[in-house]
């Protein structure tokens, strides 16, 4: 299902993301002293306009982008668990924001997505859960989640209670629960939005479910 175009981000944000990722592609690949310091400029730029259409100084931008590694610029990928128990879902409560979501977090290198949501879910919530299937993988860009100055995708898996035991919160979270899709919290939308966990119920209600692609 594709996303209604309105929804996707500022126009001018997505430009200036691409300029960046070019650029530092540019600057890892070039052989020519010249052309690094063309692309050195061009990164530069690209990082001062990133911080006018956030309205934040600039040091905060180069904070929050890496140079990828030195190799081509890639999205980051942020990983989501869904689980469900008597037709309701986890959710914590993040400590940055005081705000809820379904656990999850950047993944980490050397681990499988599964391992990486399955490790997730038990530091943040303390349960043991096992990876079932992914039932979304989008591009955050072209969602209605808050503007950001770096790039993601964002990975939804449905999970299974390994046992069932009460859920405790994590070091990076507050409080931990179950709640009805009718009655959910305030939720920290840069992490997930309401879609995001009402398709989670909608997945767990058929085995044939399609994960979306968008």
């Amino acid at each position: 299902m594709r996303q209604d175009p309105t929804a996707m981000e500022d126009t001018w944000l997505a430009r200036a993301k691409r300029l960046l990722a070019l650029s530092e592609t540019g600057q890892h690949f070039t052989k020519d002293p010249f052309d690094r310091e063309r692309y050195d400029e061009i990164a530069a730029m690209a990082r001062a306009m990133l911080a006018d259409l956030g309205q934040v100084p600039i040091s905060r931008i180069e904070g929050l982008i890496t140079d990828h590694a030195g190799g081509y610029a890639t999205p980051s990928i942020d990983i989501r668990g869904a689980v469900i128990r008597d037709d309701r879902i986890l959710l914590v409560r993040e400590r940055s924001d005081g705000c809820w979501s379904m656990p999850g977090g950047f993944a980490d290198i050397g681990s499988s997505p599964a391992e990486n949501i399955e490790r997730e879910v038990w530091e943040e919530a303390g349960l043991r859960v096992r990876a079932q299937r992914l039932y979304a993988l989008r591009h955050k860009a072209r969602h209605p989640y808050p503007a950001d100055a770096r790039d993601f995708y964002k990975f939804f898996f449905l999970c299974d209670e390994v046992g069932q035991a009460d859920p405790k919160a994590g070091s990076e979270t507050s409080d931990v629960g179950f709640f009805p899709i009718a009655n959910l919290p305030d939720l920290s939308l840069a992490r997930n939005i309401e879609r995001d966990i009402a398709e989670a119920f909608e997945a767990q209600s058929t085995s044939t479910a399609t994960a979306l692609f968008d």
